[in-house]
């Protein structure tokens, strides 16, 4: 095995929220398994860290947050100037082949100081409609990656390649009962998922928790895991002792595959990783999105997955609980409802998103092992020529 010091290194700018860090762990964890070394690009907040967890034996680098917020933009530039800076000293003692960004502006320092560097640059766009820092972005790219059809035509590069969004490789179909128990709940109750994304979406958990009462009369049997981010743990917590309801509230879960597994059904956000993963999973889902996301991206999505009958979608604007009861019970007890959203479901997910982002990184790192080959140190290198060409076609042919 090559050590990693000798590897070809990958860096993957993934930080900021789960919907961009979880997907740079599916590619990261892909080319860990297939002789590169990789570095995890993320933030310093706490969600990061967190998520990170499951990164095992990947190198994490933590640089500044980077967001821009109305009234923050000089905020916003001293941290991409310290990010870049950063970055840049990193990649210097150290020269990454690759570099990928999973995108948000957390990508933008990184990517710029990798290119910089000399490695090949490519970017993610998960979402239907790209947002502001990827649309800068991918004209300065060497290749774009997207999630949805409907967003290549909206980035400028010649070189755009609709693969879905990576989820990571415990992402798939499970048995409910063996998740349930996981989790401390029962094996045979119907099990509702409310989730608001990596951070939590309280005006989901206000809906949610007013719609208990009526939850609890209308569908008795039902059980719950509720993950609410940090802000709204207590007060949900309280709602579902008030009702004596099972359920299991955190403000956060590292495992989500297994609240994913023990679900029947899903109350959700539209982030593009959160529906990817659902998509993976075959799991039926009522979709409120954020209205507040740049360029309406979440409806977007939401609309997508609509339209073909694989998700529900509720306007946060129209939600009421009587309408979200109404949703709930129609997945919960309509089997029919469910088994053709599961079908419909099936059309998003791209199982090979991982493989083919991966394989296209490790053709641009055979191209440059090539030219290094030519040097005199050509009979030690050429292994690593021979081990990750056979990694890429192996990766195209799955």
């Amino acid at each position: 095995m090559q050590s990693p010091k000798t590897a070809p290194l990958v860096a993957i700018a993934c930080g900021g929220t789960g919907g961009h860090l979880f997907p740079g762990v599916a590619v990261a964890d892909l080319l860990a398994r297939h002789g590169c070394a990789v570095s995890l690009i993320v933030s310093s907040r706490e969600l990061d860290r967190q998520a990170v967890k499951s990164a095992a034996e990947i190198e994490v680098v933590t640089l500044p947050a980077v967001a821009l917020t109305r009234g923050s933009l000089l905020a916003f530039l001293r941290g991409c100037w310290h990010s870049y800076r950063q970055a840049a000293r990193q990649f210097k003692s150290r020269r990454p082949a690759a570099i990928l960004g999973m995108g948000s502006f957390t990508s933008g320092p990184p990517l710029i100081a990798g290119s910089q560097a000399g490695a090949a640059t490519f970017l993610h766009e998960a979402n239907s409609i790209p947002g502001r820092a990827n649309r800068w972005l991918a004209p300065r790219v060497d290749h774009v990656f997207v999630g949805f059809p409907e967003a290549k035509n909206r980035l400028r590069n010649r070189n755009v390649t609709v693969t879905g969004t990576p989820v990571r490789r415990q992402f798939r179909e499970m048995d409910a009962t063996g998740c349930r128990v996981a989790l401390g709940l029962d094996a045979g109750r119907p099990t509702l998922l409310v989730v608001g994304g990596s951070q939590g979406a309280s005006a989901i958990n206000n809906l949610v928790a007013q719609s208990l009462p009526l939850l609890a009369a209308e569908i008795p049997a039902l059980q719950y895991v509720h993950l609410t981010g940090t802000n709204d743990f207590e007060k949900v917590c309280g709602a579902y002792g008030t009702q004596q309801l099972k359920a299991v509230v955190r403000p956060f879960l590292t495992e989500m595959e297994l609240a994913l597994g023990a679900a029947t059904a899903a109350i959700s956000r539209a982030g593009a990783s959160s529906l990817a993963e659902f998509a993976a999973m075959r799991l039926p889902a009522i979709l409120v999105p954020y209205p507040s996301a740049a360029d309406n991206h979440q409806l977007c999505n939401a609309k997508a997955l609509g339209n073909s009958g694989a998700a529900q979608v509720l306007a946060q604007s129209e939600a009421t609980p009587e309408k979200l009861v109404g949703l709930v019970k129609d997945l919960v007890a309509g089997e029919t409802t469910c088994e053709a959203m599961r079908a419909a479901l099936k059309q998003w997910h791209r199982p090979d998103a991982a493989e083919r982002i991966a394989a296209q990184i490790l053709g641009v790192i055979v191209k440059e092992v090539v030219n290094v080959a030519k040097s005199p140190n050509a009979e030690e290198r050429s292994p690593t020529e021979h081990r990750l060409r056979r990694a890429a076609d192996a990766l195209v042919h799955q």
